[in-house]
């Protein structure tokens, strides 16, 4: 068998020889350190429970949207996937669909990270993942699963985790959060992050009910608006004492607004009556994101927004499978009119850190960067979602750094729900990282002392400042 292009060492690596010579040396200086992921999807019970994945299809094809779509774009249908938890097909026929698909993922980022996973992680020869081999690699997968080595917490190890932020509703009691913190047993840190966009959302079905549970559980009393913001400021609360250090913002624009009271409170009574209407609820979540920063600035939450992605485009898809089902879309985004209400009030605060998203790609060089180059409290967010690839992470670093310079950078983002891609993913980050500066150590742009600095703190440094870890 020959090697596989996934344990090459010069992989996505510079084509020229004095860039590629610079790249290994900067690498090198990252590759080992520890991964600080301040932004994902994996469940805190996964690691508390400590249970074997089921099965290869479950591990890796099922939850992942990155791999289930273009899967189904192939003619595929999605519950042969087992995708939003459906089971009308055993896992071992999902993973011969997959298989048979593989040739299509050649040259997206999906394909770069899950030939990373068999090669580097599995140690499954990648060139045998086929139709004609689909069960001999479904079985070698299947047995290292049912070892020591591949439960959850030893490949949390294994990957050299340090810092692991989860997703929560406002309402999650963070047991597990609490109980990982406490087990001496487990070195890593499990972070929760606050997340409230299904209370935010007016238009989103079961909104009123969803607030309704909230005021009366942390409200203290209060009632109308200004029990729902009392609410969300306990709850917030709540999250700190479990070792949260962020809130997360889906919302569906970049608009931020001040509304004086009485607008608002006239503006969620009615929501909660169902008669508000679309442009309302987009003028209630704008309302709320500045209302979001507000908190922040009190409580020192680190602040981070990802708008510009239309949700759940196929209605027949989401009634028959729910949310994060692989056709979310993207759409453009406006963050210099957008966030000027927020950016007003708060983009000079004192220990106010907000970080900005984008799948836009146009706004990186004409509005994120010039906008964190100005403001002290806006960090530039990575590639996220449909950028988070190896080409697009070039395009990033060149548009943002021009402008912003690297000390305005969050740090790398992974946003997965695919726990063995968390490496993978890391290391084609740092890889680029090592491309780009590489390249301007070649052209004489930066030395390579500097270029060295700067991929530590870009790969290490910039995560822990940011999100204050």
């Amino acid at each position: 068998m020959s090697p596989s292009i996934a344990a090459d060492p010069d992989r996505l690596m510079p084509v020229d020889p004095a860039a590629r010579s610079v790249a290994r040396t900067l690498h090198a200086l990252v590759g080992g350190l520890p991964i600080i992921s301040p932004h994902g999807h994996v469940d805190a019970a996964l690691l508390e429970k400590n249970e074997r994945f089921p099965d290869p299809a479950t591990m890796l094809i099922s939850p992942d949207h990155y791999v289930t779509r273009l899967i189904h774009a192939s003619g595929v249908p999605l519950d042969r996937l087992r995708v939003g938890g459906t089971v009308a097909v055993e896992p071992r026929e999902t993973w011969r669909s997959f298989c048979a698909a593989w040739h299509t993922f050649d040259g997206t980022a999906s394909g770069y990270w899950l030939r990373s996973e068999f090669v580097n992680v599995f140690g499954i020869d990648d060139g045998r993942i086929d139709a004609e081999h689909s069960d001999e690699t479904f079985d070698a997968i299947e047995a290292r699963l049912a070892s020591a080595e591949f439960l959850p917490r030893a490949l949390f190890a294994a990957f050299n985790i340090e810092v692991l932020a989860t997703t929560d509703d406002p309402l999650d009691d963070l047991a597990a959060h609490r109980a990982l913190a406490a087990d001496p047993t487990f070195a890593g840190r499990v972070l929760p992050t606050f997340r409230p966009d299904a209370y935010l959302k007016t238009n989103s079905p079961g909104w009123a009910q969803r607030v309704e549970t909230l005021v009366d559980v942390a409200g203290d009393g209060l009632t109308g608006h200004a029990g729902y913001l009392r609410a969300l400021e306990n709850r917030r609360a709540h999250f700190i004492a479990n070792g949260a250090v962020s809130t997360d913002h889906g919302s569906r624009t970049a608009q931020t607004l001040r509304l004086d009271a009485s607008d608002a409170e006239a503006l969620f009574d009615s929501a909660r009556r169902g008669e508000a209407t679309e442009a309302d609820a987009d003028l209630f979540e704008a309302h709320m994101m500045y209302q979001m920063a507000r908190m922040a600035v009190s409580d020192g939450l680190v602040m981070t927004m990802h708008p510009g992605i239309l949700r759940n485009h196929h209605t027949a898809t989401f009634a028959a499978f729910g949310p994060d089902t692989g056709h979310d879309i993207p759409v453009a985004v406006d963050y210099t009119n957008g966030l000027r209400a927020l950016l007003e009030d708060f983009g000079t605060a004192e220990g106010f850190h907000f970080v900005p998203f984008t799948t836009d790609e146009t706004v990186f060089s004409r509005e994120i960067a010039p906008l964190a180059g100005f403001y002290p409290a806006l960090y530039v967010g990575a590639p996220w979602w449909f950028l988070d690839a190896p080409d697009a992470m070039l395009r990033f670093r060149s548009a943002v750094t021009e402008t912003a310079g690297f000390s305005r950078s969050s740090g790398f983002i992974d946003d997965t729900r695919a726990f063995a891609s968390i490496p993978a993913r890391h290391d084609a980050s740092r890889r680029t990282e090592a491309a780009f500066l590489a390249r301007l150590v070649v052209e004489r742009r930066i030395t390579e002392q500097r270029a060295a600095e700067i991929i530590v703190d870009l790969v290490d440094s910039s995560p822990r400042r940011v999100f204050k870890l």
